[in-house]
């Protein structure tokens, strides 16, 4: 069984894709870019700034869901410069205080509108 989600309280997916598919007792949530969802504008602000937006992004979605962040067992940051790994970890780490994810940080070329971090991740559903 296959069940797509989708908020309001998230961006809307800016191509051929869902905010989130939950199948089984997985939960996959698209990669979040720092996106206001009301604007569907670009956050202004550091890297910090964005990294903050684009886990507020994937908590809606969880949420919709009806899980928490305490579900995710797996999240995979891109960002555009290793330079700001520690800023973005400790944007991150307010996140996942008490349980945190497997994870994966990949430093890429280039991220849609250009932005400096994007975040995806997989969720446990009991």
């Amino acid at each position: 069984m296959r069940q797509e989600i989708n908020t309001t309280k998230a961006p809307a997916a800016i191509g051929p894709y869902s905010q989130a598919v939950k199948t089984g007792h997985l939960l996959f949530v698209s990669g979040q870019l720092p996106m206001n969802p009301e604007t569907m504008e670009i956050v202004e602000g550091d890297i910090q700034v964005q990294t903050k937006q684009a886990l507020e992004n994937l908590k809606a979605i969880v949420e919709e869901a009806g899980l928490t962040l305490k579900d995710i067992i797996k999240t995979t940051v891109f960002i555009k410069d290793m330079e700001d790994f520690a800023k973005i970890n400790e944007v991150y780490a307010t996140y996942f205080k008490d349980t945190k994810p497997a994870r994966a940080c990949v430093e890429v070329a280039r991220l849609p509108r250009d932005v400096g971090v994007e975040i995806e991740a997989i969720a446990v559903v009991e």
